[in-house]
């Protein structure tokens, strides 16, 4: 597999994807044009620091399977189009937590004693010690809005350094919060409360810093390496030159690299760096390391350990729930090879055990197998959004109750005129059966090419099929055989070793007994 490697990424990595023996080609870009021509061919993407992935790298690269960013922040990725492409965009968020934490405390301490304007103006020949007055750390309360990985870390060092904690977190968990000592405090109370206040939300949750909340937050001190959308700049700029707060310092800016006509160039205290929290040399490494593993995660067909854009299974789940998306998969293109057009819903019902579990990865797999029957480009990464586009309605129901069965996934393709099911389970070892195609009660066994024949209940049918299979060279692999009732109709599936040819279907289907004959072809299945 081709790899494009572009940013500041680390060796340990990329010699991990060498070693496994992939092509891995590293390249200096100057822009989203430059990085299209060079991944066009290009079978996964690497990325680091603000290099932009834009929706021209999706269209120009066929084979592109995933985008890994050896970070944090993927706003420099154009995700909905990744995710029309179908493919993956992963980062290293654990990797980078630790050095996050200890940036944003390193950067408490700056702000909050000067530290970088003494530098500066020691630099500049002037000695300011009786200029540059700080605050103590301890007995301050540091105010947090939102609670993600970073910020959990970053509570934890405040505390140890003696502050009080008071967290804004509407999307976390109270005792979350409470567990690592902070309190939790509506959005106001933390900015009236916080002497030192850190951001760890996203400015998609509807938190702006403007005007009104820096007035809120008085003689205080703000640090921010996280989303830059989450400060109104200007704002920042006027409340620390002009009062009320006494300093600022951030890692993340909202144009990057910062411009020269930025309002934050020209305010001595408000300290900015050029996003560099996680550039630590163990940082450097662990995230490459993860994203080059990631990488060949998804070359090798399993869980993504940190997807951005698609459902994942975590590892303890994976033993449970990729069987059954597979079985999914399955179930779904037998559903539509034999159903005969065009669905406009397709609906996924779980029963049993597998109910409890995340079931999105399943419905990702479910879709997949009636997409691609279609003719549609579709995979897990796009399966939603395939259906959206198509005008597919999917809809997903659980039940712990599966009498028949430990587990039961059921899929219904349907056009409101009819509709087909196919049910399936996973036996001991991970055998997978075809339990069910609409009333016909079965096992069979989903691989190779499966003949499924609706034929009359009547004598000698069966052995008919075997003497038209034999006299064209068809081996039977393995068959089941199911009836509504004596004398009505039944379902014979057979496993064969061959596909078919059109002879051998035209013979089947010369006997007045048989009433249809479909072929499904499972290979790889």
């Amino acid at each position: 597999m081709e790899i494009v490697v572009t940013g500041p990424v680390d060796e340990a990595g990329l010699t991990l994807l060498a070693e496994a023996g992939h092509d891995v080609r590293t390249v200096e870009v100057d822009g989203p044009a430059a990085l299209a021509d060079q991944a066009e061919t290009a079978d996964a993407l690497i990325v680091a620091g603000d290099v932009a992935v834009t929706s021209t790298v999706f269209e120009r690269a066929p084979d592109l399977q995933i985008v890994g960013q050896a970070g944090i922040d993927v706003e420099a990725i154009d995700v909905e189009a990744a995710t029309d492409s179908g493919v993956l965009v992963a980062n290293a968020p654990e990797e980078s937590v630790r050095s996050i934490a200890e940036f944003v405390v390193g950067l408490v301490f700056a702000t909050g004693r000067g530290i970088p304007q003494g530098h500066v103006r020691l630099k500049d020949g002037e000695w300011a010690k009786g200029d540059i007055l700080g605050s103590e750390l301890d007995g301050k309360t540091a105010g947090l809005i939102g609670f993600d990985d970073v910020g959990q870390e970053v509570t934890k060092r405040l505390g140890n350094l003696g502050l009080d904690l008071v967290v804004y977190a509407p999307e976390a968990d109270d005792e979350q919060v409470e567990r690592v000592g902070a309190a939790v405090a509506d959005y106001e109370t933390v900015l009236e409360q916080a002497d030192f206040l850190s951001l760890h939300a996203s400015a998609d949750e509807g938190v702006v810093l403007g005007e009104d909340a820096f007035d809120t937050l008085g003689e205080g001190y703000l640090v921010n390496c996280g989303d830059p959308a989450l400060i109104d700049e200007s704002a920042l700029a006027s409340a620390v030159d002009d009062g009320p707060l006494h300093g600022a310092a951030l890692d993340t800016v909202q144009e990057a690299p910062l411009s020269a006509d930025s309002p934050l160039r020209d305010v001595e205290d408000v300290i900015v760096t050029p996003g560099i929290a996680t550039r630590t040399t163990g940082t450097a490494e662990s995230v490459s390391t993860a994203i080059a593993r990631q990488v060949l995660a998804a070359f090798a067909d399993e869980p993504v350990a940190n997807a951005v854009n698609a459902p994942s299974i975590s590892p303890d789940k994976y033993p449970m729930v990729r069987p059954y998306a597979d079985l999914a998969e399955t179930a779904g293109r037998i559903a539509l090879q034999l159903f005969e057009g065009t669905p406009s819903a397709v609906a996924v019902d779980y029963a049993g055990e597998i109910a409890t579990e995340d079931v999105e990865p399943i419905t990702a797999g479910a879709l997949t197998g009636v997409f691609e029957s279609l003719g549609w480009d579709a995979n897990p990464v796009n399966a939603r959004r395939v259906a959206q586009r198509e005008g597919v309605s999917v809809e997903v129901s659980t039940s712990h109750d599966a009498p028949d069965f430990q587990n039961l996934l059921t899929v219904t393709v349907s056009d409101g005129d009819r509709s087909l099911s196919v049910e399936g389970t996973q036996f001991a070892d991970q055998d997978p059966r075809i339990v069910s195609i609409d009333d016909y009660w079965l096992e069979a066994i989903p691989h190779g090419y499966m003949l499924i024949v609706r034929n009359a209940d009547a004598p000698g049918v069966i052995g008919y099929i075997g003497t038209v299979l034999g006299e064209h060279d068809v081996n039977i692999a393995g068959m089941f055989n199911s009836r509504e009732a004596i004398g009505g109709e039944a379902m014979s599936v057979y496993n064969l070793d061959d596909e078919p040819t059109t002879a051998v279907l035209e013979a089947l289907n010369d006997d007045d007994r048989i009433l249809e004959t479909t072929v499904v072809e499972l290979n790889g299945f």
